[in-house]
C-alpha cells in the first residue's frame, strides 16, 4: 500500500526546524490569509494584451479554440476577445510590437467605473517617477485619452482611458 506524503505531513513528522528556513509558509500580516494582499498602489483599470497578428481570420479562430469568444470590433483588422476576465485583443496592421493595455475607467466588460485614478493621473505619477514615454498623453482637463509608456526592455504599455 503506497502512502501519500505531504508537506504538511513531512513538517509534522520531522518538526518546522528540518524544512530550511528559505521553504518554510510564514503568513505576511499585510496579506490577507489564503490570498492576495488587497489592491494598492495605482488603479490600473483593466488589462488586456494587444497582439501584433499577421492573420486576424487565423488568429481569431486560434483563440476560439482556447475558449475566447468575439466581444468588440469591427472583426476586419481588430477584435477584442474573452475569455472569462482574460481579454486578447488581436491587431492587424495596426501596431508593430504586441502591447500591454490598460484602460483605466473601465472593468472587464468595458463598463465604466464609479471610481478610477484618471490617465493623466497615472501619466503625471509615471513621470513623476522616470518612466520613459513613446507617447505623451494629450492635455485636457478631462475625458478620453491615452499615453504610452514603455518598460526597460522596450516593450510598450498602453493607457488607454475611454471615459
Amino acid at each position: 500500500m503506497k502512502t501519500r506524503f505531504t508537506r504538511r505531513a513531512a513538517v509534522k513528522a520531522l518538526g518546522a526546524g528540518a524544512i530550511p528556513l528559505a521553504a518554510q509558509t510564514v503568513q505576511n500580516p499585510a496579506m490577507p490569509r489564503g490570498g492576495l494582499p488587497k489592491e494598492q498602489g495605482m488603479q490600473l483599470g483593466v488589462f488586456s494584451i494587444s497582439l501584433a497578428v499577421k492573420d486576424l481570420r487565423a488568429s481569431r479562430q486560434f483563440y476560439e479554440k482556447l475558449g475566447f469568444k468575439p466581444f468588440a470590433g469591427n472583426g476586419q483588422n481588430w477584435q477584442i476577445m474573452k475569455n472569462g476576465d482574460h481579454i486578447i485583443g488581436l491587431f492587424q496592421g495596426m501596431f508593430e510590437k504586441n502591447v500591454l493595455t490598460f484602460n483605466p475607467g473601465w472593468d472587464a466588460n468595458a463598463q465604466k467605473l464609479n471610481a478610477f485614478t484618471d490617465v493623466r493621473e497615472l501619466a503625471h505619477q509615471l513621470k513623476a517617477q522616470g518612466v520613459q514615454f513613446a507617447k505623451e498623453i494629450e492635455e485636457s482637463p478631462a475625458g478620453p485619452a491615452s499615453f504610452i509608456a514603455v518598460d526597460p526592455d522596450g516593450n510598450p504599455i498602453l493607457f488607454d482611458q475611454h471615459v
